[in-house]
């Protein structure tokens, strides 16, 4: 009898507390990593714990589908950690109402700039039809980003996979691409990290400096919205889809 097929160990499998005990565990133990290693960008918490995981689902045998018996109660956790970004939003209000003449052409210039994009390079490569849907909403925050996908056609898994890599891109390579531009105003970072990194970028901004990640939440609603229109609209007229 194998390790995988084994009474006992099949329970603890299909028990919902396996799949989020796993989830905290791994997520806490690679906060201590980053933290002990002196906050290196590469051993970002959310991108190990990631790799870790499946690792264990690839060599334990486990499958998916049991997995998330407990793993989606940390996905119902995302709604409620997108709204409260509202919190530091609310202590910078002041300042973003000052700078709002700013924010909207250059939060929608992003975020059409990046489903567009994304389609069009997708379809460009030969990806399927349900794949370029599934990119068009990569850079809305993942709760967004699934609902979206699955009314427009796409795929809410995959949408959640390509929105999870777009963050991580973004926490990893914000910093170089800033310094390179010659951006500093933290309130500019914060928009534009939020703008195509979403909630995983914001919350690194909020990290570094509270303004960036006030700035960082302005961005994720603005972009979250935008992209529920743009995306049906480059459906229908053809753009960067056919």
């Amino acid at each position: 009898m194998t390790l995988d097929t084994h009474p006992i160990l099949q329970a603890i499998e299909a028990d919902p507390l396996f799949g989020l005990g796993i989830t905290l565990v791994t997520y806490r133990s690679a906060v201590s990593v980053q933290r002990r290693c002196g906050g290196l960008v590469l051993l970002n918490p959310v991108l190990v714990s990631v790799a870790v995981i499946v690792l264990i689902l690839k060599f334990g045998g486990i499958s998916y589908a049991d997995y998330m018996r407990g793993g989606q109660y940390i996905s119902l956790l995302l709604g409620p950690a997108t709204v409260a970004l509202a919190l530091p939003l609310y202590d910078n209000l002041a300042s973003i109402r000052r700078s709002a003449r700013a924010i909207l052409p250059s939060v929608v210039l992003g975020s059409v700039i990046s489903s567009i994009g994304a389609m069009f390079i997708g379809r460009l490569l030969g990806a399927s039809h349900e794949v370029v849907l599934s990119l068009g909403v990569h850079s809305a925050t993942t709760p967004i980003a699934m609902g979206i996908a699955g009314q427009v056609g796409g795929l809410p898994s995959l949408a959640a996979a390509f929105t999870l890599l777009t963050g991580l891109a973004g926490v990893l390579l914000y910093g170089p691409v800033l310094r390179l531009i010659g951006v500093k105003d933290w309130r500019a970072r914060g928009l534009g990290v939020g703008t195509v990194a979403h909630g995983l970028g914001t919350a690194r901004m909020l990290q570094l400096s509270e303004a960036a990640g006030a700035y960082g939440g302005v961005a994720i609603g603005i972009g979250g919205l935008l992209t529920s229109i743009v995306v049906p609209l480059a459906i229908r007229y053809g753009i960067g889809v056919w």
